[in-house]
């Protein structure tokens, strides 16, 4: 595959570039759903020593990639302790 790919840069040099931005677009799609698999609340790797992470997370936790309009610090829980 990667030989293949190859011998079409050789030929058309103008290919490169788009191999480049589909590479990157891949890796970075790929580094996003590994942060998402290992930092997200929502997901519970040890369910048998914690089977729900995301109650012992505090109201200013900011879990979002980026918060546009709300702003975590001044959040207060409004539920009760589990």
């Amino acid at each position: 595959m990667i030989r293949l790919l190859v011998r079409q840069a050789k030929k058309n040099p103008g290919l490169i570039p788009l191999f480049f931005f589909i590479g990157l677009g891949m890796g970075g799609a790929s580094l996003y759903l590994l942060r998402l698999a290992i930092f997200h609340p929502h997901v519970s790797w040890n369910r048998k020593n914690n089977p729900e992470p995301w109650n012992k997370l505090s109201p200013s936790y900011q879990y979002k990639f980026m918060a546009v309009t709300t702003d975590y610090k001044n959040l207060k829980k409004d539920g009760p302790e589990f």
